[in-house]
């Protein structure tokens, strides 16, 4: 129960309760056993400049700090940004880690997310903490998703429209300044959802993108868009789409895992 509890526990039993159904074992400074799941989470683990509220162990290893903040903090979670940089970066008491590449802020309803090997690092705002194994495959990796965007090489013209070029050229563009939000306007007929798909393919060809969500707002759509898919041919191979990306089209609230494009409607979506 949480009655009469101090708000600061109320965050921890928040983020305590998150931790634990994204894969994560929790454990307290002086009962430390690395060895009891790929993913560890210990409280108030020392550092050169104080106890960090929790760091996060991947496979034995330091990987991210987690800086807990007051439920009436989140609209300035933003701010606190600094200080847990501070944290990353310090070193941790037994340790001679290097600086702690993935952190967060956190009430316990907000969470702020920040990659430390984006090219320009920013928080962002995520659902929930990311699981041991995801930061363990993208430590394999070796380099972030945003790193990896500024290596989409130039983008060859043959088979595309003007204006499909222009397009892409600029939406990578955005991308690769570190402007992921971004809007492609096109005249009806002049091949919107091809001009996606060819995208789609860079992403996942050069900057090695892992799940691509086509979102569209009808069944029809859809069914257009997959077809659309299916039938495509990328620049320089002659295979088709499917045969090297599996494109799924989601009907109902079962995701299979093998998916590298997800076509949906906005309905089925919010099945999630």
């Amino acid at each position: 129960t949480m009655i009469n509890q101090h708000p600061e526990q109320i965050v921890r039993d928040n983020i305590d309760k998150q931790l634990l159904e994204c894969g994560w074992i929790i454990q307290d400074k002086n009962k430390i056993n690395l060895t009891e799941a790929l993913g560890i989470a210990i409280r108030e683990y020392p550092t050169a400049i104080g106890p960090a509220d929790y760091v996060l162990f991947v496979n034995k290893i330091p990987v991210g700090i987690i800086e807990a903040k007051r439920e009436e903090e989140g609209v300035r979670l933003s701010m606190v940004e600094n200080q847990s940089q501070a944290y990353a970066t310090a070193k941790l008491k037994h340790l001679n880690n290097d600086p702690l590449p993935f952190v967060y802020e956190s009430t316990g309803i907000v969470t702020l997310f920040t990659d430390s090997r984006d090219p320009k690092p920013c928080s962002r705002l995520v659902f929930t903490f990311h699981r041991p194994e995801t930061f363990q495959q993208w430590l394999k990796e070796g380099s972030s998703l945003r790193k990896r965007l500024l290596t989409l090489p130039t983008l060859p013209a043959n088979g595309l429209r003007d204006c499909q070029v222009t397009a892409i050229t600029n939406l990578e563009k955005s991308f690769k300044e570190n402007r992921p939000k971004a809007l492609v306007q096109m005249a009806t007929g002049s091949g919107k959802t091809f001009t996606a798909i060819t995208f789609i393919y860079r992403l996942l060809k050069y900057a090695q993108a892992k799940k691509i969500l086509f979102l569209v707002d009808t069944k029809n759509l859809g069914e257009q868009a997959e077809a659309e898919f299916r039938n495509y041919v990328p620049q320089g191979d002659n295979r088709l789409f499917p045969e090297l990306h599996n494109v799924l089209r989601l009907t109902s609230s079962n995701i299979p895992k093998d998916g590298e494009v997800y076509i949906s409607t906005i309905n089925v979506c919010t099945l999630y």
